[in-house]
């Protein structure tokens, strides 16, 4: 039986493990719809605006129930963060199957890579949004969304789940709980190396970029949240957000391209 938990938390749980109780599934359901509406609000940040989210809630749902059904009391795992890993995988996976991203959007991040090559052929360095902007005569914030959409696109497609739902522990890394003390000596090497080269092109940020990049990824905070603490408002901190991806394209791309 898990600690640390209210006496009425404990009891939901028994009811639920020894009983197959429904109420008691659904309270316990209602106690830890935060992890869904967290996800929610971490997943919708990287998606475009006709991404409905209360289709991710839905999806974050059945990951949660999947979770409650799933679990095994007598494993050293905390549920939450069991819970975690199934609602961002569940997310994830009715995301791709959704094909959330428009046709239009896909058409136009080809054309932003095609600029990006051609710029960079000709600078001999990385063209800045800005520069592919003025080239494709749209507004630079469109730019910036647009690769953070396709970087998210290809997010997915690397998390694509095998084909063989017959084996219960192979279920694509959306849904994987990494074994830390599994980790093989060239896999340790490789994330070492991918961390060292996101640190140095996170230095090379400004301030503000650095800290919504570190708020976000490192503690896991909301970009609500992350505009409570810098004291700016939640559009701003996507603005700074998109900025701040835009810039870490190039180390990212290559991060994707090492899985």
């Amino acid at each position: 039986m898990t600690t640390n938990k209210s006496p009425l938390e404990q009891r939901l749980w028994k009811n639920w493990l020894e009983n197959k109780d429904n109420e008691a599934a659904n309270e316990l359901i209602e106690n830890y719809m935060y992890l869904v509406t967290f996800h929610v609000e971490r997943v919708s940040s990287h998606l475009p605006s006709n991404v409905n989210k209360e289709d991710l809630k839905s999806f974050g749902l059945m990951g949660l129930f999947d979770a409650l059904n799933k679990f095994e009391h007598n494993r050293n795992l905390k549920f939450d963060t069991y819970a975690s890993f199934r609602i961002r995988g569940a997310i994830i996976d009715g995301l791709r199957k959704e094909d959330w991203l428009p046709r239009s959007i896909r058409e136009k991040t080809k054309k932003i890579e095609k600029v990006s090559q051609e710029l960079e052929q000709s600078y001999h360095r990385t063209p800045t949004a800005d520069e592919i902007a003025a080239k494709l005569e749209i507004p630079v914030h469109e730019v910036e969304e647009l690769v953070r959409d396709s970087l998210f696109a290809n997010i997915l497609s690397i998390e694509e789940k095998p084909k063989d739902n017959s084996v219960e522990h192979k279920e694509g890394i959306g849904y994987t709980i990494p074994d830390e003390s599994s980790i093989s000596p060239d896999d340790h090497m490789l994330q070492t190396e991918i961390k060292q080269e996101l640190i140095e092109s996170i230095k090379l940020l400004n301030e503000n970029e650095q800290m919504v990049v570190s708020l976000f990824y490192h503690q896991e905070l909301t970009l609500t949240e992350i505009g409570q603490v810098l004291e700016l408002t939640t559009s701003r901190i996507s603005q700074i957000h998109r900025k701040a991806i835009f810039k870490l394209k190039n180390t990212i791309n290559k991060m994707q391209s090492n899985h």
